[in-house]
């Protein structure tokens, strides 16, 4: 009796004018909605793993959006994907990449890929993630290049990759968060800490999680610009609030910095501040 008033109170606080969308896809988009996915509304969040409270919901409203948006198709697919319901999620992926969702298309390349709920499928794959970099999906092009040369008529090409994404970075976060990556790495080409970091702040000032995170990493140890530690703690909080895991480590790091090991080198405790 308790969720169905909670549900009932969240869809009348639901605000139904601003892009003319419903009730279930603005609930979906607010738990389940992937900050990298290129059909996400600019002002919508956004989470990069779907908080295990919500799961449910996310399930019971992508699943009533889903039939008109293939957003809510793609993040239904996520949905089932955390709640280890591989068979559904993949079936949802499918339907929503037949509607165009280049977001969908990547995590099917990444399923096929790894093996992940369907046999191994390096052709496949590559199929799909060539199918969203043409869309201009970022992850598209970046797992492209990371296939390599192997296995296919066209060979994924670091340097092109940067190229790709950099006509995407122009709007796009995710992009800027790959292409920075890339150039912090130095894949595809020379190593540029100054320009990955420019990229990052860009991305950061959109609230992708990963850009905070590498953002709080960049200020924390001077990469590519001024060291920062207060700076650094702000990213990093951001980006833990967000969910990133990273940003999480980094700041318990940041609170226990002194780690006391045993003769073998195994860690004993910490000391913390």
């Amino acid at each position: 009796m308790r969720t169905f008033l909670v549900a009932i109170l969240l869809t009348l606080a639901v605000p139904l004018s601003g892009h003319g969308q419903s009730a279930d896809l603005v609930l979906c988009d607010r738990v389940a909605a992937d900050p990298s996915d290129p059909d996400k509304p600019a002002d919508v969040r956004g989470a990069t793993e779907i908080a295990a409270s919500d799961v449910a919901t996310a399930i019971k409203f992508c699943k009533q959006a889903a039939p008109s948006s293939r957003r809510a198709m793609f993040a239904l697919g996520r949905a089932y994907a955390a709640n280890r319901q591989p068979a559904d999620a993949m079936a949802a992926w499918r339907k929503a990449a037949d509607k165009g969702s280049s977001a969908a298309m990547v995590e099917l390349g990444v399923a096929y890929g790894t093996g992940s709920g369907v046999a191994r499928d390096e052709a496949q794959a590559r199929k799909l993630f060539e199918k969203a970099a043409q869309a201009g999906n970022p992850r598209g092009i970046s797992n492209l290049a990371a296939l390599g040369g192997s296995g296919g008529a066209a060979p994924a090409d670091p340097a092109q990759a940067r190229a790709l994404l950099g006509k995407a970075a122009e709007t796009n976060a995710e992009a800027q968060y790959q292409l920075g990556m890339m150039l912090s790495e130095g894949r595809g080409g020379a190593k540029d800490d100054a320009a990955a970091r420019a990229l990052f702040e860009k991305a950061a000032a959109q609230n992708h999680p990963g850009a905070l995170e590498r953002m709080g990493a960049f200020a924390q140890e001077g990469r590519g610009g001024p060291k920062d530690k207060d700076a650094a703690k702000s990213y990093y909080e951001r980006a833990a609030a967000l969910g990133d895991e990273d940003a999480k480590q980094a700041l318990e790091r940041l609170r226990c910095p002194y780690a006391i090991k045993d003769k073998q080198g195994k860690l004993v405790t910490t000391l913390c501040f």
